[in-house]
């Protein structure tokens, strides 16, 4: 359990916070590019870690995202014209650039350099990967964008979407990285194995004789798998091993990357890959931002199809991008399906999760908690970023943003001998012992 102090550490994303602070030395996702679908279309409202803002697409396609106010007398830009690559103010005509820049000033004279004294807040934007990217520290320390796979492939190789989430962003993350959790809360109520597999083929959520249905059976007959962790230049790899019918483990091999991002351990050579990232919009609630690729091929229409109507790690979302079942309804939670055929009653994957994040609290309250031992990615994680979060308010930098290129690495599953290490297996798997990536795309080793 942590001290209510560190609780607080931990959880808190406000500028003048230590973890706040941490997190704005990195870039972080702001919203889909396909919010602003359009050039001199209208702006978009969004807050991130507590500040209010606005983004805009201006006539040249760039992306701007500024303080919501006009510093005139304080009225609001989104009420504003967005034309000729500018915001300009409905009251008085003000007009700023994407760079924050009065670019026009139609009630001074024409001769008044007045204009270039005014200046709004605006942070620096990347538009990468079907996210629009801001960046809200410091600009002398303003990182590269980090190289995460989703965004190296070409875009008809991805689905990104987002989702909103009812909790502190850290309980959701922590709830991504512990994939103990999957023998039980996405599991079947009977201890049969077989009787849960035929559910499943009835569900078509899996097909009869398939490799997936050997790795779902394997994770509902060992809720205790054994965890090996090593850390990298970018996070952490956190390996989990568990028996199977033969000799060999079958290995769950999960990537958290600083601050907040997280691959999913479940992809044999040939699946699909898939990660998150959450932001938080305040200290009580977060943007989840969802990601399924392929290094090798486009996704098919079918996958699309599949990922846009909820399933796998994306949620069925509302046109606010607010999940269809949340905690506002009890997720639609089925009482008679709950004793049957779901631990949850719940539908969807994504939908278990928030459930029970959401369930712990607006921000749970880590004072009453006992951890075991397949909690040790959590206790890793944790030491993590709160390490570092403290190493910068003692005047060290954190050296994940420099090492951009190291985010290029994967997540996966693989079967392995007992006596192999985490490092072997991981090299094994992805030819480098931290799942990097990177050289396939003409990066350094």
């Amino acid at each position: 359990m942590l001290s209510q102090a560190d609780n607080e550490l931990l959880t808190r994303s406000g500028a003048a916070t230590p973890m706040g602070g941490l997190l704005r030395r990195f870039w972080m996702p702001a919203l889909l590019s396909a919010e602003l679908p359009e050039r001199d279309g209208p702006p978009k409202k969004i807050r991130i870690m507590g500040e209010d803002l606005l983004a805009f697409r201006a006539s040249d396609g760039r992306v701007g995202i500024i303080e919501p106010h006009c510093p005139h007398r304080g009225a609001n830009l989104y009420y504003g014209r967005n034309e000729e690559c500018g915001i300009r103010c409905a009251f008085h005509g003000w007009k700023f650039d994407v760079d924050g820049n009065c670019v026009d000033l139609p009630t001074s004279p024409p001769e008044s350099s007045y204009k270039d004294t005014i200046k709004l807040l605006a942070y620096p934007t990347r538009e990468w990967g079907d996210i629009v990217w801001i960046y809200m520290g410091p600009r002398e320390h303003m990182p590269e964008l980090p190289q995460l796979e989703l965004g190296l492939v070409p875009a008809a190789h991805r689905y990104v979407s987002k989702k909103w989430q009812d909790c502190n962003w850290v309980q959701s993350l922590e709830g991504a990285i512990d994939t103990a959790h999957f023998s039980f809360l996405h599991n079947i109520p009977t201890k049969d194995v077989s009787t849960r597999l035929d559910v499943l083929r009835q569900s078509s959520a899996i097909g009869a004789q398939s490799e997936l249905e050997d790795r779902i059976r394997w994770v509902m007959a060992d809720p205790r798998p054994k965890f090996a962790i090593h850390g990298h230049a970018s996070g952490l790899v956190i390996g989990a091993a568990r028996k199977t019918d033969g000799t060999d483990l079958y290995w769950r091999l999960s990537q958290f990357l600083m601050p907040n991002h997280a691959l999913v351990p479940v992809a044999f050579p040939g699946d699909v890959y898939h990660g998150q990232t959450w932001v938080p919009v305040d200290d009580t609630n977060c943007w989840i931002f969802t990601y399924s690729w392929l290094p090798d091929r486009p996704l098919t229409n079918a996958e699309r199809t599949k990922y846009a109507s909820g399933l796998s790690l994306h949620a069925e979302v509302d046109e606010q991008y607010v999940p269809v079942r949340n905690i506002r309804n009890d997720y639609m939670i089925d009482r008679a399906l709950q004793k049957t055929l779901s631990y949850t009653g719940i539908k969807g994957v994504s939908e278990q999760d928030a459930a029970i994040q959401d369930s712990q609290g607006a921000i749970q309250d880590r004072t009453r908690e006992h951890l075991g031992p397949t909690d040790i990615g959590i206790v890793e994680f944790r030491k993590m970023i709160m390490g570092a979060a403290r190493a910068l308010q003692a005047g060290t930098p954190p050296k994940a943003p420099s090492a951009s290129r190291r985010y290029a690495v994967r997540a996966g599953g693989w079967m392995a001998a007992p006596a192999k290490d985490l490092a072997t297996v991981m090299t094994e798997r992805f030819g480098h012992r931290d799942g990097y990536v990177g050289t396939e795309y003409g990066f350094d080793k």
